[in-house]
């Protein structure tokens, strides 16, 4: 199994990879004063809530309508191909608003200390983040990604979809201990951010030490420039497109600021490694929860 070694030298936080070329990150990006005087509490929160979780029945009654016209022809009429089409791309774009909404309340638990600490295995988390994010994309790769049932035939499927998955056997069986649902969605946003960004290709690496695991998400996009490493992990950022020149990452905006409040909340850290031309590496490093 590869193992992480970590020191600091000069404000730079290095990553040691046994075995591999050392790759140097920038400092973890701390958001905590970001963060002060902008999530509700009281009254507001509840009544936030409230409008989230409300969203989730007309969101569940569209979805159930939409996939009775599809499946249950006998019943309401044959469908043509272009009716077929404006369905399925509603029923795609309710799921969009359904992990959106999700992910809203899961993120409010977070903001008030809601931790769900559970055993899991690593495999599974891989997965599921996985399906759930070419469901709102690709759905015949999250078809196939369901049918994997060996890590080489996931590898396979994901590199023919330009995504390299880099992680050991043994680590891939192995359970660990942490919030499934957060460190899911955390994935998930990463590899969105990784898919809107990208040129050809990304990379998710998985490795672990002996109190942390670690997951890497690469792509070989236009990359950030160094100018706006802090600024996109604010609520609803967006790069000036004459700031960023020929940079055109936009819109990470609230997926990214989501990312760094749930990973504060599990007690770990977030590594940006990016500049203008050069792709973009997010890696975010968890530890481990101990069960007895």
């Amino acid at each position: 199994m590869k193992k992480i070694k970590k020191d600091r030298r000069n404000g730079v936080t290095s990553i040691h990879q046994t075995g591999s070329e050392s790759v140097t990150m920038p400092e973890s990006i701390d958001n905590h004063q970001g963060r002060k005087g902008h999530s509700p509490t009281g009254r507001e929160r509840i009544k936030l809530d409230l409008l989230i979780h409300d969203l989730k029945v007309p969101l569940a009654v569209i979805e159930a309508g939409l996939l009775s016209l599809m499946n249950k022809r006998e019943k309401y009429g044959p469908v043509t191909e272009k009716q077929e089409r404006v369905f399925e791309r509603a029923l795609r774009n309710t799921k969009v608003l359904k992990t959106l909404v999700n992910d809203a309340l899961e993120l409010g638990k977070s903001e008030e200390g809601m931790v769900n600490y559970s055993k899991f295995a690593l495999s599974a988390l891989i997965e599921q983040a996985l399906e759930e994010l070419f469901d709102l994309t690709d759905t015949n790769a999250s078809e196939e990604i369901k049918c994997c049932a060996k890590l080489a035939t996931l590898r396979e499927v994901l590199k023919n979809r330009g995504i390299l998955l880099l992680v050991e056997e043994e680590l891939w069986c192995e359970q660990i201990c942490q919030d499934h649902a957060k460190v899911k969605q955390i994935l998930r946003n990463l590899l969105n951010n990784a898919l809107k960004y990208r040129k050809s290709l990304i990379e998710l690496r998985i490795d672990r030490t002996n109190t942390s695991v670690v997951f890497s998400v690469k792509d070989d996009g236009e990359g950030i420039p160094v100018a706006f490493h802090k600024k996109i992990f604010k609520c609803y950022f967006q790069m000036d497109p004459d700031a960023r020149s020929s940079c055109s990452v936009r819109g990470h905006g609230l997926g990214l600021a989501g990312v760094m409040v749930l990973v504060e909340d599990l007690g770990g850290k977030l590594f940006l490694d990016s500049d203008e031309g050069l792709g973009t590496r997010f890696l975010v490093k968890l530890p481990l929860i101990s069960r007895t």
